[in-house]
C-alpha cells in the first residue's frame, strides 16, 4: 500500500527491483556501480560527460515518490541501495549541458551545442502526438499496445493493472502524470499471424482478406495473450487461444479477422479498465499513423466499441524527439507551439450501424477471456 500510495505503482518489474536483484545476485557487479543510468542518461552523460537524469526517468523506474516530489528514498533505504548511485535530477527538456569539446570535435558540432530532452518511449510518443493535459489520450499498436492517459492527480489502480508515470511536463507545481496500460499481445500476435500463412505477403494483403469476413469472424474468436504474462491480469498467464475453430467453416481469412478483432477487443477491455481508475471514458484517442493502427478493421472496432474518435496523425516518434529537444533549446516558446502544424491524416468514429454487430462479438469474445480468468482464480 505504501509503494502504491508513494510511487503510484507496485515495484514488481522495474528498474529499482532489478538494481536489487544485481546486488543481491552479482555483487561483485553492484560493488563496481558508480551511477545508475538509463539509456538516454547514458547517452547524454556520453556526449557531455555529466550525470543526469530526469524525475520522469526516475518515475519509470519506480524510483520517484509523488507525494514528496522527490527521490523515494523509502525503496531506496527498504533495498539499501545508497542514493548517491543516482544522477542529479533535471527536467525532462533540460538544455543545459554542451557537448564536451572531444565529441564536438569528434562529430563536426558546434562548440556550443546541448544535449536537449530525453525520455521514455511512451511519454515521447505521446508528446509527438501532443498529447500533454488531464483527458488527453494516446495509443499505439506496436510489438505490445499501450494506452497512456494524462490525469493531474494521484490516484492509483489497487490492482496495478495500470502503471503511472511522470508525463514530460510534469512539475511539482502542475502535476501531469501518464497512466500506462499495457496489452504484450498486440502487434506480436498480428505478426505472428502472418508469418505463419503462406502467401500473405503484407499486412495490406491480410486487411484485404479479413475484409471479406463479417464482424465476429463466423464464431471465431481469438485471444491475443500470448506473449508472456499480462500486467492487465495481474501478471497471470493467459496464453493466446482460439476459441470455436470449426474446419469446415473457417478459413485464413477468418483467423485473420478474429486477430485484428481480438487484439482490437484487448484494447477495449484494458480501456474499461482504465475508465474504472480514472472515472471517465475518452472521447478522442491520438494515434500514429502506423503499427496496427493503420487497419480500418483494428481501428474501427476500437472506435465503435468506446464511442472515442480516433485521430490519426502523421506524426513518428524520432520527429517528436527532435521537437522535444528544440522545445529544450527555447526555440519553441512553448511545447503546443511546436506542434501547431500538426497533420490529422484521417479519423475513425463510432459506427452506428455496425455497433450492436462489434457488441455481440465482443460479448462472445468476452465470455471465453471470463472462462479463462475464472480458470486463474482456481489454480
Amino acid at each position: 500500500t505504501k509503494c502504491l500510495q508513494t510511487m503510484l505503482n507496485s515495484p514488481g518489474n522495474f528498474t529499482a527491483s532489478k538494481l536489487k536483484w544485481v546486488q543481491e545476485n552479482e555483487p561483485e557487479v553492484y560493488e563496481k556501480i558508480y551511477k545508475v543510468m538509463l539509456p538516454g542518461d547514458y547517452i547524454a552523460y556520453k556526449f557531455t560527460e555529466e550525470f543526469s537524469t530526469t524525475v520522469s526517468g526516475l518515475s519509470e523506474g519506480i524510483l520517484w515518490d509523488f507525494e514528496k516530489e522527490q527521490l523515494n528514498r523509502t525503496l531506496l533505504e527498504y533495498y539499501k541501495i545508497d542514493e548517491s548511485l543516482l544522477p542529479a535530477v533535471e527536467t525532462t527538456f533540460a538544455g543545459k549541458a554542451k557537448l564536451s569539446k572531444e565529441n564536438a570535435a569528434l562529430f563536426g558540432f558546434d562548440a556550443n551545442t546541448v544535449v536537449s530532452y530525453r525520455a521514455g518511449d511512451q511519454p515521447n510518443n505521446a508528446l509527438s502526438l501532443n498529447v500533454l493535459e488531464p483527458g488527453e489520450i494516446a495509443a499505439t499498436g506496436g510489438t505490445s499496445g499501450v494506452v497512456y492517459s494524462i490525469v493531474d492527480n494521484l490516484d492509483f489502480d489497487p490492482y496495478s493493472r495500470v502503471n503511472t508515470f511522470a508525463h514530460v511536463n510534469h512539475t511539482a507545481a502542475k502535476k501531469r502524470l501518464g497512466k500506462l496500460l499495457c496489452i504484450n499481445g498486440a502487434g506480436s500476435a498480428y505478426s505472428w499471424l502472418r508469418r505463419i500463412h503462406e502467401g500473405a505477403t503484407s499486412y495490406d494483403s491480410l486487411e484485404q482478406k479479413a475484409t471479406n469476413i463479417p464482424i465476429g469472424a463466423d464464431g471465431l474468436a481469438f485471444l491475443p495473450f500470448g506473449n508472456g504474462a499480462e500486467r492487465l491480469f495481474q501478471n497471470h498467464l493467459i496464453g493466446a487461444h482460439f476459441h470455436n475453430l470449426q474446419f469446415n467453416r473457417h478459413e485464413q481469412a477468418h483467423m485473420i479477422r478474429a486477430c485484428l478483432e481480438g487484439v482490437a477487443f484487448a484494447f477495449v477491455y484494458g480501456i474499461h479498465c482504465m475508465e474504472e481508475n480514472n472515472n471517465n471514458s475518452p472521447s478522442v484517442i491520438n494515434v500514429g499513423n502506423d503499427n496496427m493502427f493503420q487497419s480500418s478493421i483494428f481501428s474501427n472496432t476500437i472506435a465503435t466499441l468506446t464511442g472515442a474518435e480516433i485521430r490519426v496523425k502523421e506524426m513518428l516518434g524520432a520527429v517528436g524527439a527532435a521537437l522535444g529537444a528544440a522545445i529544450g533549446v527555447g526555440y519553441y516558446s512553448t511545447i503546443r507551439d511546436a506542434f501547431k502544424q500538426e497533420s490529422i491524416e484521417k479519423t475513425y468514429q463510432e459506427d452506428n450501424i455496425e455497433k450492436q454487430a462489434m457488441e455481440d462479438a465482443y460479448g462472445v469474445w468476452k465470455k471465453y477471456l471470463d472462462h479463462h480468468l475464472k480458470e486463474i482464480e482456481y489454480e
